[in-house]
């Protein structure tokens, strides 16, 4: 198992926390898994396997598992088929070294220019928290946990480079993880991960 890994899949459940919390959606960490009772923001998994132990009683005991529920198994071990589940995707967790600052964006600091839903005000008031964007319309969002950067909400064209320095920038010394499709070019995959879905 890569160093970092463990320290990626927290760092990710660390995020949807904050965004669960955000709503109003507060969840619970466990032993083996984060899970949230309530139905979470679109995009954000209801639970999230913390450990490679983790079993499907782990995730699933804390949620509600009616149709829409998701499940993050970040270790790609879980087979949910039996209790209705199927696989939405599959990505890699990903991992880069601490970076060197260069190319700056912009810190989000005006809740007016948020996007709209998932992205609530108080993310802005977090301080281990921080939403990015340039003037191309590329944009990411950074949080920090342990002594990592996770990063997350990837988009636009060619975003990447403007993030790592940005990270370098604002977290010097700390490597980044997160997770994609496929490893941006300079990261490294560290493990796999499903994510699972009840219709």
């Amino acid at each position: 198992m890569h160093p970092r890994l463990l320290e990626a899949v927290r760092n990710n459940a660390v995020w949807c926390e904050a965004v669960c919390v955000a709503h109003g959606l507060p969840g619970r960490f466990g032993e083996r898994a984060w899970t949230n009772p309530a139905r979470t923001p679109m995009h954000y998994p209801d639970a999230i396997s913390l450990a490679p132990d983790a079993t499907a009683q782990d995730v699933l005991d804390g949620i509600d598992t009616s149709s829409g529920a998701s499940v993050k198994d970040s270790f790609a071990t879980l087979d949910l088929s039996a209790a209705g589940f199927t696989v939405l995707f599959e990505a890699r967790w990903i991992h880069r070294r601490a970076g060197t600052p260069g190319e700056e964006w912009q810190v989000v600091t005006d809740p007016g220019i948020l996007p709209e839903g998932v992205f609530r005000p108080n993310l802005i008031a977090d301080d281990t928290i921080t939403l990015l964007r340039d003037t191309r319309g590329n944009s990411a969002a950074l949080n920090t946990s342990d002594s990592v950067v996770g990063v997350s909400n990837v988009s636009g064209d060619n975003p990447w480079p403007g993030i790592v320095a940005m990270a370098a920038r604002l977290h010097p010394g700390r490597d980044l993880v997160g997770y994609e499709d496929e490893a941006p070019d300079g990261f490294t995959a560290i493990g796999p991960l499903r994510v699972w879905f009840k219709d």
